[in-house]
């Protein structure tokens, strides 16, 4: 079988998945925690990445970038790149950091700050964008990015079964410009389609 992920993002991926759970045998609070999307989660988020060609990807909530190097492992295949957003500056740091042993740096960046401020100067359609920060803030992301998704591109939720999203599950189904489907893959995704 192909494999998605070089072998230098793969000893990039294996060591933070190692901090990660030494953070939560350790039994830091959530906060605390880099909470890094897991491996289903990351592998889909690649292979979808691949299958729709998307070349501008959008991240809101990077963490120490687990997940950027996910995407940007298949934006490398599609000649694309991923621009993510991470509201904690030291984490933002730490994500590029990780991009760089993970050899995507020239692939994808993290941005800190606020993702709602952020985005507004995000000039390009986005092909995909994908939303893993607090849950609380999904609806205001998704609001604040969905007129620059370009019709046809992905908007992908992460935690979407694992915590309570009904809000934003909501105003996606309310919606006439989005069709979308919650898919039951590790903490669940909230797979969405921008029509118009």
């Amino acid at each position: 079988m192909a494999d998605l992920i070089s072998e230098q993002a793969r000893a990039a991926l294996e060591r933070l998945y190692a901090d990660d759970a030494r953070q939560r045998a350790a039994g830091l609070p959530s906060a605390a925690r880099t909470r890094n999307l897991d491996r289903g989660s990351g592998r889909f988020l690649a292979i979808s990445v691949v299958a729709t060609g998307a070349r501008r990807i959008v991240e809101v909530g990077s963490s120490n970038g687990v997940s950027t190097i996910w995407l940007a492992s298949g934006a490398a295949r599609n000649g694309g790149r991923v621009t993510g957003t991470e509201l904690l500056p030291e984490r933002a740091a730490e994500a590029n950091r990780n991009l760089a042993e993970a050899g995507l740096a020239d692939v994808a960046e993290v941005i800190a700050g606020d993702a709602r401020t952020t985005l507004v100067a995000y000039a390009e359609p986005i092909d995909l964008l994908f939303i893993d920060a607090e849950k609380e803030d999904y609806p205001a992301h998704f609001l604040a990015a969905v007129a620059k998704v370009r019709p046809g591109g992905l908007i992908l939720a992460d935690n979407v079964v694992s915590h309570d999203l009904s809000v934003y599950q909501a105003l996606l189904h309310e919606r006439s410009d989005v069709a979308t489907a919650t898919l039951p893959l590790e903490r669940g995704i909230e797979y969405t389609v921008k029509l118009l």
